[in-house]
């Protein structure tokens, strides 16, 4: 488990795992970092300066991931073998600033076109790279100047450890609420777009997701990790600059985020995986418990949100007879592939679905890798389980939401 320590200011911004199967455990060296003098006006309403805080520290502060004042953006867990084979050929000095913490790669990406928000000095864009191929490509956005010197500088020596002909890469400093500002990231012009708890930490996370939708091609996808919260913050927490900086603050809950999700185009946001975050320190509890939230619950969750139209997703999830069988095709998964935390098929066994999971495989790059059987001609009413609880199943295991916790599965 990776463990944080408060003695790092405020806009050190450690963030969860990058694996979300890993709990994030806070633990205080001192109490007295925890009580910051209040500014008069609230912290973090105005934008810029926490873009420009977030950006100083990153670029300046940090040397490389060694001046971490915690080891929240230090990877806990190992990497699956492919992974790690694709960092083995990643420059030292592109490691040595990766401040993040796992891995956000999913499957069946050769040929693609990927998008990394928040990519900074470049490890996850030049692990994408080998993933896509010489013939795909990936696109890197950073606010900060001196992560995205340190990507471009390793450019060519990566075209030439991959063994491509020509970069498949790009890097481009700007916000990711602003992606309209970068011309190469066309309408429709992406296939998958991935970031790590990077979203959390936006002012504007519906500019965010809106910007996604945009450029994402029909059946492409946002896969990505960030931390929720089992009820909404109170708005006193909100302006902790303690709690703001441990990524704690500034999570949407669960279901604000689904709303959110489903207002910017993305209609049925399908969670991967998730974990409960620990919150041990007492100093931190104490805070949450002083302001009236003491049943405030945090969570670490991946989700992929699927661009499909409308008219080819329902609301809820909806029976009309149909299955999936998996033909064992998609490379390192011959014997069975999830699609989510509750759809995981053996390959060669017919798999009833709804839906929507049924257009998220017909209407994707996973098409390829699937027979279908049946079509929306007779509808039979709503799946079993489609409900509305927490669908986190980490929340089970403890806390104030245990009883009401169902998982995410409805088919």
């Amino acid at each position: 488990s990776a463990i944080l320590s408060l003695s790092s200011p405020f806009w050190a911004l450690p963030c969860n795992a990058f694996s979300p199967s890993s709990r994030v455990r806070l633990q205080a060296k001192s109490s007295s970092s925890l009580f910051a003098t209040k500014e008069e006006k609230p912290l973090f309403v105005d934008a810029t300066s926490t873009h420009s805080a977030v950006s100083s520290y990153y670029g300046q502060t940090l040397s490389s991931s060694d001046d971490l004042k915690t080891n929240a953006c230090c990877t806990a867990g190992s990497p699956i073998p492919h992974i790690q084979d694709a960092i083995n050929n990643i420059h030292p000095e592109v490691i040595a600033k990766y401040y993040g913490c796992g891995f956000v790669t999913p499957d069946e990406l050769e040929g693609c076109t990927v998008l990394d928000l928040g990519c900074g000095s470049g490890r996850d864009v030049y692990i994408a790279s080998q993933l896509v191929g010489e013939n795909g490509r990936v696109i890197g956005v950073d606010m900060t100047t001196e992560q995205i010197s340190t990507a471009r500088e390793y450019q060519e020596y990566h075209t030439n450890k991959f063994g491509y002909e020509k970069s498949n890469v790009v890097f481009h400093q700007g916000l990711i609420e602003e992606l309209d500002k970068i011309a190469e990231l066309e309408d429709n012009s992406v296939d998958v777009i991935i970031s790590n708890c990077v979203i959390n930490l936006c002012p504007d996370k519906e500019a965010v997701l809106k910007s996604c939708h945009r450029v994402l091609k029909p059946g492409g996808e946002l896969y990505f990790s960030d931390v929720y919260s089992n009820r909404r913050i109170a708005q006193e927490l909100r302006d902790d600059e303690v709690l703001w900086g441990e990524c704690l603050s500034g999570a949407l809950y669960w279901n604000d985020f689904h709303h959110l999700a489903k207002k910017c185009g993305f209609i049925d946001p399908r969670l991967v995986d998730d974990s409960v975050i620990t919150i041990n320190n007492k100093a931190v509890q104490d805070t949450i418990t002083q302001s009236g939230s003491g049943n405030l619950e945090f969570y670490s969750a991946t989700y992929r949100l699927f661009k499909l139209d409308d008219t080819k997703l329902d609301p809820m999830c909806e029976d009309y007879g149909q299955a999936v069988i998996y033909k064992g095709t998609i490379p390192r998964f011959e014997s069975g592939w999830a699609l989510d935390d509750h759809h995981y098929m053996e390959t060669g066994k017919i798999f009833p679905v709804c839906g929507n999971t049924y257009n998220m495989l017909k209407e994707t790059r996973f098409e390829k890798h699937f027979d279908f059987i049946g079509d929306f001609s007779t509808h039979y009413g709503i799946f079993d389980g489609c409900g509305t609880s927490i669908p986190y199943s980490s929340a089970g295991t403890s806390g104030t939401d245990a009883a009401v916790a169902s998982g995410g599965g409805c088919c």
